[in-house]
């Protein structure tokens, strides 16, 4: 892939998350999310997309804050912080209303114009010190 085709890859894809469309259009069939250091990942584009939406509609009313992206000649990387506001159980924690603002970056590999793996460094502990 090239620079140009990933960085329009990359722009349709957060377009659509950040409306919550379609976004998982933009993965391969076979894509991957890891959670770094949690042992966390998955498979599939449905489960991919599934935790996504979870994340940013069911355990959160959130939206990603994009404050860098990165992209190269088939991979990108997104600086961005998750803010919203605790609408469901999350980490074992019943629904407190709070509103979070966490850090964090995503690595893409990208493959014939999709995503085909997502690795994400987020520090959940933040999550844990900010609904306490």
């Amino acid at each position: 892939m090239s620079v140009e085709a990933t960085a329009a890859t990359m722009r349709s894809y957060l377009d659509a998350l950040l409306a919550r469309g379609d976004f998982a259009d933009y993965f391969t069939d076979d894509v991957t999310w890891t959670t770094v250091g949690s042992g966390q990942q998955m498979q599939g584009r449905e489960p991919v997309r599934d935790f996504l939406i979870w994340m940013h509609t069911h355990a959160f009313d959130a939206r990603p804050k994009v404050k860098t992206l990165v992209v190269g000649d088939g991979p990108a990387a997104l600086e961005a912080d998750f803010v919203g506001t605790h609408t469901g159980e999350f980490l074992g924690m019943p629904t407190s209303g709070k509103s979070v603002q966490v850090p964090y970056c995503v690595v893409y590999d990208l493959r014939d114009d999709k995503i085909a793996a997502l690795r994400a460094y987020i520090p959940m502990e933040l999550f844990a010190q900010q609904l306490a």
